[in-house]
């Protein structure tokens, strides 16, 4: 051999070394085991405490559930990473050996469709991904590329490695769609937190994943959403469906999940469209936001709320002052 090449020899383990440290930088390190907890017959949920993505959660931030059928597995939101995604594959397969056949993407923020990456890349480019079109459409944009992006600043590259796989497959409102022994039902009933939420009705068990529509502890996201378009919603949803367990993107399932945020989201609405009536401004009506006992009572335990309280009163008023005009 020639002294470079004895050279080179030499330095193949630091090679290999720098190769797997690369690697493993490139794809970001796993996420920590969350075992799934049954909900239901079918249901299943691994819980994300957390609310928001941080370096610490690695972007853990909302609820992976999943549907055991006699089919197969369908995975309801998919998480925010591949690696997310790939906790989620571990953690079903403690609970069964049947393969993932489906997926659903309640709507396109990008911590509910993201760990699509990983379930593809385990079951197949052919697995289907289902989603509203206007969901398809918006991630077609830029909006995919920039969720991603975003998750890998919010959690200081731990979200690395994961590409943007999308919805492959449209579904309408009122569709059902049977896997073995369980029937989805489609539920879309327009602007909510998004113009665009998907509710997935779980018929045999009684149960509906909702998306962000409702969450049990987090104050959510408003900016391309409506108050009043909420609130029907609600009123249109539980009319369909009767009583149901409300399984959310965040937060714990509740049966009087849209009952009590709902009037933590009136506590909000009510006052800045009395206030607008009055000929009162956005200052008068945080006021009277902030002294309403449907949002004391959250204030000190929700979380987020004091960095978006502001925020999402200034929509409100924003949306009072349409309304009313």
């Amino acid at each position: 051999m020639t002294g470079a090449a004895l050279a080179s020899a030499a330095l193949w383990p630091e090679a290999r070394l720098l190769a797997q440290q690369a690697q493993d930088f490139i794809e970001g390190p796993a996420v920590a085991d969350i075992p799934a907890r049954q909900l239901s017959p079918h249901v299943w949920m691994i819980f994300s405490p957390d609310g928001f993505p941080t370096p610490e959660n690695r972007g853990m931030m909302s609820n992976v559930i999943f549907v055991v059928t006699s089919a197969g597995v369908v995975v309801l939101d998919s998480g925010a990473s591949l690696q997310i995604g790939q906790m989620a594959i571990r953690m079903i397969r403690k609970v069964t050996d049947k393969p993932v056949v489906a997926v659903f993407n309640s709507h396109y923020h990008g911590d509910h469709w993201l760990g699509n990456h990983a379930f593809v890349k385990a079951f197949g480019q052919q697995l289907p991904i289902y989603a509203l079109p206007s969901t398809i459409e918006k991630l077609k944009g830029t909006e995919g590329n920039l969720w991603r992006s975003l998750m890998e600043r919010w959690t200081n590259q731990s979200s690395l490695g994961t590409e943007v796989v999308l919805p492959n497959t449209a579904v309408q409102h009122g569709q059902r769609i049977q896997f073995g022994d369980v029937t989805l039902r489609m539920h879309h009933y327009g602007t909510a937190h998004t113009p665009s939420d998907l509710c997935v009705e779980v018929v045999q068990d009684k149960l509906t994943a909702v998306g962000d529509i409702a969450m049990t502890n987090r104050i959510a996201n408003m900016d391309e959403g409506s108050y009043l378009g909420t609130f029907k919603y609600y009123k249109d949803l539980t009319a369909a469906t009767g009583d149901q367990l409300w399984a959310p993107g965040h937060g714990e399932p509740r049966k009087d999940l849209l009952k009590t945020y709902g009037e933590f989201m009136a506590g909000i609405w009510e006052p800045c469209l009395q206030a607008v009536k009055d000929g009162r401004g956005e200052a008068q009506a945080k006021t009277q936001v902030l002294k309403d006992p449907r949002v004391q009572a959250r204030a000190k335990t929700m979380q987020g709320f004091d960095g978006n309280i502001g925020k999402y009163i200034s929509l409100a008023f924003l949306e009072a002052e349409n309304e009313a005009f």
